[in-house]
């Protein structure tokens, strides 16, 4: 369901019951285009801030309004959000979200690019339903006008310049960490359209996603991916992949449908090490293992990024 896509008045001067001070306290970093190689030790078992305690956070809490809200799959919603005019982010960082009436923050990637803000003053989120309370409301009490607060942290972020290197981008992604991924895809594709539009050669840029899940009823976003990669088919590329699939892939789908999980095979094709930059998001496991290989092909530490939520 959907409506006009506004912040009104009364959503700009919106008041929440947050959680005491001293549970928002954190500590700042500054800001970086490249975080490092963090320690890869679970906090599955951890709230949001307390797992996130030492990352990068803005300042400012901003009040968003509902304005959207699409059954991605049959577990996840997608969220429109309308922000205040001053919000700002960077493709692949989080929110903390702030529930009015809800004790528990959540934290969920933006899916939408930097672009899309800009352009209409939204931000996506597509969240996975879960008994976390956050997940939960969105799911179950969620309604398009409802007002909540957000704030953007993360040191997991794309954000090249017009001076910046040319970049091979090796996106990696798992469930529904394909989130901060599709943003960096995105972001990508904005930037590659602005060189077009203006012939010009300031973003070189080139993308390959690799993106496992069960079915290709999990495989979110996954029509926009492959017109992405129709749009500039000589710099950007995917392989989905399906561990569980069930039923007949559909034709349309057939072309970029692998079955099984992404091989060490897979991966080597897209690593230069002096070219490669990887994001890496989806479960602990598979984090470590995949850092290790791309290790083992040469990449440095430094040019492997991950994000982990669960």
């Amino acid at each position: 369901m959907s409506s006009p896509c506004f912040l009104s008045s009364a959503a700009r001067s919106i008041s929440l019951p947050f959680p005491a001070a001293g549970l928002l306290r954190c500590r700042l970093l500054s800001s970086c285009s490249v975080t490092s190689f963090r320690n890869m030790s679970s906090k599955s078992q951890m709230d949001h801030l307390e797992k996130t305690a030492s990352n990068y956070r803005q300042n400012a809490l901003y009040p968003a309004q509902v304005c959207g809200i699409i059954n991605e799959s049959q577990t996840v919603k997608r969220l429109r959000l309308a922000v205040h005019p001053d919000f700002s982010f960077k493709a692949g960082q989080w929110v903390d979200f702030f529930i009015p009436g809800v004790e528990k923050v959540g934290g969920f990637s933006m899916c939408s690019s930097p672009g899309l803000l800009q352009r209409e003053g939204i931000v996506e989120l597509a969240v996975k339903y879960t008994k976390h309370p956050p997940a939960h409301w969105i799911h179950t009490t969620c309604t398009v006008g409802s007002r909540v607060a957000m704030r953007v942290g993360g040191d997991f972020f794309f954000n090249p310049t017009p001076s910046s290197p040319s970049v091979d981008l090796l996106l990696v992604a798992g469930g529904v960490g394909i989130n901060p991924l599709y943003s960096i895809l995105l972001h990508s594709t904005d930037l590659l359209r602005l060189n077009h539009a203006s012939g010009g050669r300031e973003h070189n840029i080139s993308a390959h996603l690799c993106y496992s899940a069960k079915n290709t009823q999990e495989l979110l976003f996954k029509s926009s991916i492959i017109e992405a990669c129709r749009e500039f088919p000589d710099k950007l590329s995917c392989d989905l992949h399906v561990t569980q699939q069930s039923t007949a892939v559909d034709s349309h789908l057939q072309p970029f449908i692998n079955h099984g999980r992404i091989t060490d095979k897979e991966l080597r094709a897209h690593v230069d090490p002096q070219r490669t930059l990887c994001f890496l998001c989806g479960p602990p496991p598979m984090i470590e293992a995949l850092s290790k290989t791309l290790m083992d092909f040469g990449l440095p530490k430094d040019r492997i990024l991950f994000e982990k939520w669960w």
